[in-house]
């Protein structure tokens, strides 16, 4: 089970959380605030579903995201990802947290599974808050989000079958070529 840190109400509360200092609370409700921001300008005239986002760099550059709906639905784009294109497209790679919101009442709002690769992307340890409309957040990280997850070390790591000169060549069977090994390939 995730360890998540929940935080309640409308207000933040008057002292910091758990393991917390005034100046990240500070940091966690200006993010969530630039969230609830964001879904204002939401795209969804088809699903009336609302979302935003607000991306903060390592270095404290905050990057805002709302969804944004298409008629050919597979082709709209999720708040997430919006705000993490907008960053990388700017020179960002390296996040401390992003801040979901939308407009759900009673539930906290969860990246979808698309977006959390995408977060995972630009690594594990990063912090995701998902929120609900009166401020109040469950803290998790991407780790967290999407447990055993495939990213780029993963394309780095020795395969069973590789391509050579566009063949698909077993590299179980062989540590060298079987011409190397003086094998006869009749």
């Amino acid at each position: 089970m995730a360890q998540m840190e929940i935080n309640g109400g409308a207000s933040p509360p008057k002292k910091p959380g758990k393991g917390q200092s005034a100046a990240d609370q500070d940091m966690i409700t200006g993010l969530i605030n630039k969230a609830l921001q964001a879904k204002e300008f939401a795209y969804c005239p088809y699903s009336n579903f609302r979302v935003g986002a607000a991306l903060m760099t390592n270095d404290g550059r905050v990057f805002t995201g709302c969804n944004v709906e298409n008629a050919c639905y597979n082709l709209g784009v999720c708040a997430e990802r919006t705000a993490i294109l907008k960053a990388v497209s700017e020179g960002y790679e390296s996040f401390r947290a992003i801040a979901v919101s939308s407009d759900l009442q009673d539930q906290f709002i969860s990246p979808c599974g698309a977006c959390r690769q995408v977060m995972r992307e630009f690594g594990t340890g990063w912090d995701v808050f998902l929120t609900k409309v009166d401020g109040s957040y469950v803290r998790m990280t991407v780790d967290e989000l999407l447990p055993m997850s495939f990213g780029p070390d993963d394309l780095k790591k020795k395969k069973v079958f590789s391509l050579q000169n566009g063949h698909e060549v077993s590299t179980q069977f062989y540590t060298h070529s079987p011409c190397e090994a003086g094998e006869n390939n009749n």
